[in-house]
Order: C-alpha cells, then sequence, then structure tokens
C-alpha cells in the first residue's frame, strides 16, 4: 500500500507534543505510536525508543508503554527482539484492516493515495457481492432495496441523512450477497474511512443526484437478476463517486 510522505517537521517525541499524565491513555499512546510509524517517522528497521524514553515522553507507566508497544506488535508494526529493542517492520507485515493502523494510515494520507487503493478495493469487493446479490436476490430483498433507495431520495436535501442513507443502502447489497468474508472486510475499510473528511469531501446537490442515479442503475441491476450489469453497476459508482469527492481534496506535490 502507498505510504504518506513523513512529516519532517514533526516528531512524535518533540518537546512540544509531550502531554501531562492525566491526558495520557494506553490508547492514546497506541495510537501515537502506530502513527509515528505509518508516517515513517520511525522507519522499517529502525528500532522505537527505549522503554524509559517513552515512558518519559507519554508520561504514564512503564507498565502502559510494554502493554502498549505489545498492542502494536499484535498489528505487525514492531518485532520485539529480547536484549536488542524494538524493530519497526515492512508496510507489507501490517494489519492494514486493524482499524487502528487503517485509521493511521488514512488520518495521514495528505496525497489521496490510501484513499485511490481503499476505492480500489472496495470497488472489486462491492461489485463481486452484488453480482452475488443479483443471484441470491428474492422479492423481499428487492423490495427492502427499492425502500433503502426511496429513502435516498427523499433525504437527498439533508447532507447528513442522505449520506446515512446511501451507507445503508451498500450495507443491504453486501448483507444480500452472502459473502460475509467480503461483507466485513468491506464494512471495516468503509466505516474507518468515513471518519476521515478526506474521504466524504464536500459533495454537491449535483454530486448528491448523480450518487442517486447510480444507486438506481444497481438496484434495476440486481432486480433483474442481472449479474454482469450488478458488478458493472457497482464498480463504476464507486469510482465515479470517488473521484468526484476527490478532486477537490487531491494535494499535488
Amino acid at each position: 500500500m502507498s505510504q504518506p510522505a513523513a512529516s519532517p517537521a514533526r516528531s512524535f517525541l518533540g518537546a512540544s507534543d509531550a502531554r501531562t499524565p492525566a491526558a495520557r491513555l494506553g490508547v492514546a499512546v497506541v495510537h501515537d505510536l502506530v502513527s509515528a510509524i505509518v508516517t515513517g517517522e520511525v522507519a522499517p528497521g529502525e528500532s522505537l525508543p527505549p522503554e524509559g524514553t517513552l515512558s518519559a515522553h507519554f508520561g504514564v507507566s512503564r507498565t502502559v508503554v510494554r502493554e502498549s508497544v505489545k498492542r502494536i506488535e499484535e498489528k505487525g508494526l514492531v518485532t520485539v527482539v529480547q536484549g536488542r529493542g524494538t524493530r519497526v517492520e515492512p508496510a507489507d507485515s501490517w494489519n492494514m484492516l486493524d482499524p487502528v493502523v487503517l485509521g493511521a494510515l488514512v488520518e495521514n494520507d495528505d496525497s489521496l493515495g490510501v484513499l485511490d487503493e481503499l476505492a480500489t478495493v472496495r470497488s472489486a469487493l462491492e461489485g463481486s457481492m452484488s453480482a452475488d446479490a443479483a443471484l441470491r436476490r428474492s422479492d423481499a430483498d428487492v423490495a427492502e432495496l427499492r425502500a433503502a433507495l426511496d429513502h435516498m431520495a427523499e433525504t437527498i436535501a439533508d447532507g447528513e441523512a442522505y449520506s446515512q442513507a446511501d451507507v445503508d443502502f451498500h450495507f443491504l447489497v453486501m448483507a444480500f450477497s452472502g459473502n460475509r468474508l467480503a461483507e466485513n472486510i468491506t464494512r471495516v475499510l468503509f466505516q474507518r474511512a468515513r471518519e476521515s473528511i478526506r474521504f466524504t469531501g464536500a459533495p454537491t446537490d449535483e454530486a448528491f443526484q448523480a450518487t442517486l442515479d447510480e444507486h438506481g442503475r444497481i438496484l434495476e441491476a440486481i432486480a433483474a437478476g442481472d449479474a454482469a450489469g450488478a458488478e458493472a453497476a457497482m464498480r463504476a459508482h464507486i469510482a465515479d463517486a470517488w473521484q468526484r469527492r476527490r478532486l477537490p481534496n487531491a494535494k499535488h506535490g
């Protein structure tokens, strides 16, 4: 997966970043360590600072630091070598579906490269699930999807409600596909990405209408039992919707 560019002006051990003990929790220590690794502040092959240094910086006990390092080791970001410290692993060892790792990647994705890859993965998985939903659909499934599409149309003037209705439609298609593994992976990707303004963007009224029309095409293909058409419609929707949101947000180096 593409790596966000490191930010040389910031170091997670910089004096200006130090916090008081009351402000620090183990979860925050994990977040900062993960962010330092995914941004390249501590590069693969390098070692994290010693336990005592991290304890002083974060204002927490050595026990909290030890447990936090254990958590990031479980995520594949580091390896603890007895007597040799904690070595950062290359990106191909990371569990990028872990919510904390994925969240840090998206949070620091200034170039939008990670989100581009996420859109590609979503397109493949949701396209496949749409095809499965078309082959498995029942009359009740189609009726539920039509109701979801109607709800999107009813809420199109309310950005927040419309966005949730959009998500609900996608989740219904996933559920009707019967592919639980693909559904689980896609939910993790989708939900974590939606926490980032870089992913959600600032859609216009025209973008909302285009999205509604695209969902309509997905629905009609599923209702007709057209697996290839449903897959193509979903893939096109995800790619086109991301490009509509992406263009105003991308930073060019």
